[in-house]
């Protein structure tokens, strides 16, 4: 094949950067809208791409004690709890399936790829909570989904693929399973730990159905909640939500986005750290398996 031609990599290179700005215009747009004055958005009628004025108003609003700033919380609770619990049952249970021998191995591999293939819905899900006494309790969006069965079977084939010569070494020198695991096995599955820990945390970041099913109480309400609530739906949001000390407050499009980019931030700070595992973590995990 001969080298491609300078028109297709012209055009290769103008979709690729529209497709950049189809996802940083919006972004933008958003940003300068949670810090512009409110004489600019309403000069602009909505959303403002370049602000001369910016202020933060906005953000001292949403973050002086209200729901906004509880709801913040709680949503830094849940993914943090959520996917230390998450990591660690993940990890004993891939690396138990990893080991020819172990108990039952063949049929808990067989039921943790049939949920894979069958999702048990709704109505039973949330049947199941009910009658566990978990309703408008926080545990109700963390045991459901305490284990993923695809991110199983990644890091089962990721422990797979480490040396068994480094194991028999271990056992020659009268380590037990539990210190293989903590000492040789772990530290070679820093990649692999590092993705399935971002795909747990983004889950629970994210998560607003399940608190929108199981959560009763709004004093218990995620983040997620709070921004489908006040942005999907355009509720309005007053001071009394916000516990603001502004005498006036910024304009409801501004307060909006200022929840919007709050709400995104976390995951943008944590991206870049991970991002040098993401491949290898992800691609090894699933070419072994």
């Amino acid at each position: 094949m001969g080298e491609p031609s300078k028109l297709g990599v012209g055009a290769r290179g103008l979709v690729l950067g529209l497709g950049c700005l189809a996802v940083l215009v919006p972004f933008w747009a958003v940003l300068m809208t949670s810090i512009a004055s409110p004489e600019e958005i309403n000069s602009a009628g909505g959303f403002v791409l370049w602000t001369n004025e910016p202020t933060l108003d906005s953000y001292r609003a949403v973050l002086s004690g209200g729901i906004v700033t509880r709801a913040l919380l709680v949503s830094a609770g849940i993914t943090a709890v959520g996917t230390a619990l998450s990591l660690v049952s993940t990890i004993a249970l891939a690396y138990a399936l990893s080991r020819p021998g172990t108990l039952l191995q063949k049929p808990i591999l067989l039921m943790t790829v049939f949920t894979l293939l069958f999702n048990p819905g709704i109505i039973p899900m949330y049947l199941t909570v009910k009658q566990l006494g978990l309703l408008d309790s926080y545990l109700a969006l963390i045991l459901p989904v305490l284990v993923n069965a695809f991110n199983v079977i990644v890091m089962r084939a990721f422990f797979q693929g480490i040396p068994g010569e480094l194991r028999e070494s271990a056992y020659i020198d009268g380590a037990g399973e539990l210190r293989i695991l903590l000492r040789i096995v772990l530290p070679l599955s820093k990649a692999v730990v590092a993705v399935i820990g971002l795909f747990y945390a983004v889950a629970y970041w994210n998560a607003f159905f399940s608190a929108m099913l199981y959560l009763q109480s709004s004093e218990k309400w995620p983040l997620q909640l709070v921004l489908r609530t006040y942005v999907v739906n355009n509720t309005p949001i007053g001071a009394d939500q916000l516990s603001s000390n502004l005498e006036n407050l910024p304009p409801q499009i501004s307060v909006q986005m200022a929840i919007l980019v709050i709400s995104v931030l976390p995951i943008l700070f944590i991206y870049p750290f991970i991002q040098k595992h993401f491949a290898k973590g992800l691609m090894v995990g699933a070419v072994k398996g």
